[in-house]
């Protein structure tokens, strides 16, 4: 059975930093494409970064410069370092993993709260 989950979530003060982690379980992590993704309270979930199963990256525009993602497939985890926090990330922040081509799954962990207090 697939599972991520998430940890290293907390409050921190502006300018500060966080890793999160994403371990996960019961997929073919080295051929998934990983993705965190956030939700703030009333809006949508967007996608903050993503990192593909050859390690090619993409980020937000709003999160450029200060977030970095990284991948560990010996310990089957994916990881967001976050650093120059802003108020504006405050939000739930959930793990993906997707692969578009077979075997095709796409899962979510449960999400670790980030607030950032000014």
């Amino acid at each position: 059975q697939a599972q991520l989950v998430e940890s290293g979530g907390g409050l921190v003060q502006a300018g500060g930093s966080l890793t999160l982690s994403c371990a996960a379980s019961g997929i073919f992590f080295t051929i998934a494409d990983m993705g965190w993704y956030r939700q703030a309270p009333g809006k949508q979930r967007e996608l903050v970064a993503s990192i593909t199963s050859r390690e090619s990256t993409n980020y937000s525009d709003s999160v450029k410069g200060r977030f970095s993602i990284s991948r560990d497939n010996a310990k089957n985890t994916v990881y967001l370092q976050m650093n120059s926090l802003k108020p504006e990330d405050t939000a739930v922040y959930y793990c993906n993993a997707v692969r578009t081509r077979p075997p095709m799954y796409n899962y979510w962990g449960q999400g670790t709260q980030v607030t950032v207090s000014s």
